[in-house]
């Protein structure tokens, strides 16, 4: 069977990561100190408001939707790639524990389609709504000969606020636990290595999964990247949770560590693991067990940090807001800091 990777697909995490190193080598090199390279590389960046009282943070972050696109030019359905992309950078925001304020919008294709950019921008409206933030603007540019006909690309920039006392108080420690928050599919991450599987072995978007007959493959890749914001804001305000990690492009194994001293170990108990119908399709597929953690969020689109005495009220909150959830491992100490920050036990049930 062919084993498939995101980086036989054409993207490569690892060179991802040193991109990130050399960025804030760049920075530290910076003799006007324009930017602070300690920041480089969390899920949204600080900027204090020192001239205001109480001197709260806005917090920022920007992203995009990724070859998402392309399965949505092919379904010609472009009504939910918008609530992707406030969803990419909203969720970054909120897991400091800021409240989205507002959200802006960067198109740019070849020649303007009217319907298909109307669509995306109702789409971003959906996911501004959910996240309750406002479209401030945006902008839109045509690039004739330089994007082929019919395609074109988002990106997205969102804003947030952070009051100084609402500031993460709550230590982690050893024996917290770590619990997943269900996605609704890929959401915006992998599809290179997706689509890598369907161009090799000739599958039509338009036919079904085994598992389900009801919804067509392709509708089930364009399912929208859900957006946690109201769950995780009230989670922080009840002191519910120490942190949490949105769960991207490196799944959990490179996005749990980002929120993690380097004293802490995550150990995961993968027999816990929900794994759903479409990530068991994927391992049938010939992706094993490592990559599909490492590239998708393999079902959990969030992750939250917490005392163990807070797993029932954490459980109620996340109910209410339509969530689901399980309990994925604990927080323990390393015994050195070149220990793996993820350490995972058993095995996925595919």
């Amino acid at each position: 069977m062919t084993k498939y990777t995101y980086s036989k697909s054409g993207v490569d995490i690892n060179k991802g990561n040193k991109f990130i190193e050399n960025i804030k080598k760049t920075i530290k090199s910076d003799k006007n100190k324009s930017s602070k390279a300690s920041v480089i590389g969390g899920f949204a960046g600080y900027f204090k408001l020192n001239s205001l009282k109480n001197s709260p943070y806005l917090i920022a972050a920007t992203d995009g939707v990724g070859t998402k696109l392309e399965i949505a030019n092919e379904m010609n359905n472009h009504k939910t790639i918008g609530i992707d992309l406030v969803a990419m950078c909203v969720n970054d925001i909120v897991v400091t524990g800021a409240k989205p304020l507002f959200f802006l919008d960067y198109i740019a294709t070849g020649k303007l389609d009217l319907k298909k950019s109307t669509d995306v921008i109702k789409g971003i409206l959906r996911g501004c709504n959910q996240a309750g933030c406002e479209l401030l603007g945006g902008e839109t540019a045509e690039m004739p000969g330089f994007y082929s006909k019919g395609k074109y690309d988002i990106a997205g920039f969102s804003v947030g606020i952070l009051e100084n006392k609402h500031i993460k108080k709550l230590k982690v420690k050893k024996s917290d636990v770590i619990i997943g928050i269900k996605s609704s599919g890929l959401h915006s991450n992998g599809y290179s290595l997706v689509r890598n599987i369907i161009k090799d072995k000739k599958i039509s978007l338009k036919k079904y999964f085994d598992f389900d007959k009801k919804k067509s493959i392709g509708n089930y890749l364009l399912e929208p990247t859900l957006i946690y914001v109201n769950l995780i804001l009230e989670l922080y305000k009840k002191n519910l949770i120490k942190s949490c990690a949105h769960i991207t492009g490196g799944g959990i194994i490179e996005n749990l560590p980002r929120i993690l001293d380097k004293k802490f170990q995550a150990q995961i108990d993968l027999d816990k693991w929900d794994l759903g119908n479409l990530y068991k399709w994927l391992i049938s597929c010939g992706i094993n067990q490592g990559e599909l953690l490492k590239t998708f969020n393999a079902g959990y689109g969030m992750v939250l940090i917490s005392d163990k005495r807070n797993i029932k009220k954490i459980q109620s909150v996340i109910k209410k807001h339509n969530f689901s959830s399980s309990l994925l491992g604990i927080i323990n100490i390393k015994k050195n800091v070149k220990e793996k920050s993820v350490l995972l036990h058993g095995k996925l049930n595919s």
